[in-house]
């Protein structure tokens, strides 16, 4: 009996980048060795709060639970502390309508959802679309899809970015944030080329990951994708977001970031409609360094409440 020869992958367009890995591992660590001054560090750790997703990715998420991170995600702290609200809250697609209620229509935190079948990604497209219908029709902002992984690693780019595409149309006038699961694409260069494609395809931001893959965000893939974005506004004169999702867990670590996007994409970035970040346990740790800023000594973590 003959074997049975494996698929071919289709054919794409999409040029094969070559990252260099030294370059990138140390440059992103020369990232965490800037010296930030008092005063600025404060801007930005109360920026970074306004760049934050908090997110919230249970199966036993409840109204009351969602309701609660709105209310945190609106005021994060004290007014007296001076901190902005965050970027959005994230929430499965069944908590939307409870997060829009509580939010309302103009509250300057939008309400972001995990659709398209979050966060393996692995059910038929219509049902990952009619999801993605459904969350903005309840009234999410902005989509976080997960993308094709199988076919990415199968060779079959084409298709990647059809699904891409098709969520993009399927979102109206939300955004869309694709998560490319970078812990599961292995290498740098797939990194590079699975941003590429996310961009072209319509994605208005590329995010790392979903937080439920090993490794999540590191500060070298970061700096791939924002090469990444750098490239293609150059190219394009199109200006697409970063969201760094999963594994940023300190203040420390959150102002490494910033550092990063400042100095490679710039300071038009650094804004919560180009850059987020990914946030289920960073907020505590950021709102408590800035009352240290403020008021000179450390709060307990038992002193804010829980994202």
């Amino acid at each position: 009996m003959n074997a049975i020869a494996a698929p071919k992958p289709r054919q794409t367009g999409f040029a094969l980048p070559t990252v260099d890995q030294v370059m990138v591992e140390e440059r992103a660590a020369s990232f965490t060795k800037r010296s930030i001054k008092a005063s600025a560090k404060l801007a930005g750790l109360k920026l970074a709060v306004s760049m934050m997703d908090l997110t919230t990715l249970e199966g036993k998420d409840t109204p009351g639970k969602v309701a609660y991170l709105c209310r945190k995600a609106l005021q994060p702290l004290e007014a007296k502390y001076g901190v902005p609200s965050c970027g959005a809250v994230c929430v499965y697609p069944n908590m939307i309508k409870y997060a829009r209620r509580f939010l309302g229509d103009n509250s300057p935190v939008k309400v972001a959802s995990v659709a398209t079948g979050f966060p393996s990604g692995q059910t038929p497209l219509r049902t990952r679309l009619e999801e993605t219908r459904r969350a903005v029709a309840d009234g999410a902002d902005e989509i976080d899809m997960v993308i094709n992984r199988p076919a990415f690693l199968t060779g079959d780019h084409a298709l990647v970015f059809d699904e891409i595409a098709a969520v993009k149309e399927a979102c109206g006038p939300a955004h869309l944030k694709v998560i490319l699961e970078t812990g599961e694409l292995v290498t740098y260069d797939n990194v590079r080329i699975a941003s590429q494609i996310a961009m072209e395809a319509g994605g208005d931001f590329i995010k790392t990951s979903t937080g439920k893959v090993s490794p999540a965000a590191t500060m070298p893939v970061t700096l791939v994708m924002l090469e990444a974005i750098r490239d293609y506004f150059y190219a394009t004169g199109i200006r697409i977001g970063m969201k760094a999702g999963g594994g940023i867990r300190n203040s420390k670590q959150a102002l490494h970031y910033l550092v990063m996007v400042r100095e490679t994409l710039g300071d038009d970035w650094l804004t919560p409609e180009l850059f987020r970040f990914g946030a289920s346990t960073l907020v505590n740790d950021v709102l408590m360094q800035i009352v240290k800023a403020v008021e000179g000594n450390y709060q307990s973590l038992d002193y804010f409440s829980l994202p």
